[in-house]
């Protein structure tokens, strides 16, 4: 049983972030209007560095498709834990409104990293 809520829980985190990485290349769901005024000058700024939102794009679609594979979880949840970051950051400084809901998202990702930690200690033991 656990099993299954946990792929439900992977597979709904990876639906989120392969979305946002398809809306930031097609843009195809429409921002809203009452952002906050900082999130809407972080949005301008970030559209000036024509590069970065498909980048960040590209990066979320690929570690959400990814992280929906065990084999490959582990490598998707390190792609996506910058990003997850600055969206806690986000959410901790300029739009406290959704922080629960990014918490939720940051602690599913520390638990697929900290589920996958031996793939990771080849790394850190050498």
């Amino acid at each position: 049983m656990k099993k299954k809520i946990l792929f439900v829980v992977y597979l709904l985190f990876s639906l989120m972030f392969i979305n946002a990485g398809l809306n930031k290349l097609f843009n195809y769901i429409p921002i809203p209007d009452d952002l906050p005024e900082k999130v809407q000058k972080m949005n301008a700024a970030f559209e000036e560095i024509f590069w970065i939102m498909p980048l960040v794009g590209v990066i979320e679609a690929l570690g959400g498709i990814l992280f929906i594979l065990p084999r490959t979880r582990a490598l998707g949840a390190i792609m996506l834990f910058p990003i997850m970051i600055g969206i806690m950051i986000v959410h901790l400084t300029v739009a406290p409104s959704d922080l629960v809901l990014a918490s939720v998202f940051f602690i599913v990702n520390l638990w697929a990293i900290y589920e996958n930690r031996e793939k990771f200690m080849p790394l850190i033991n050498n």
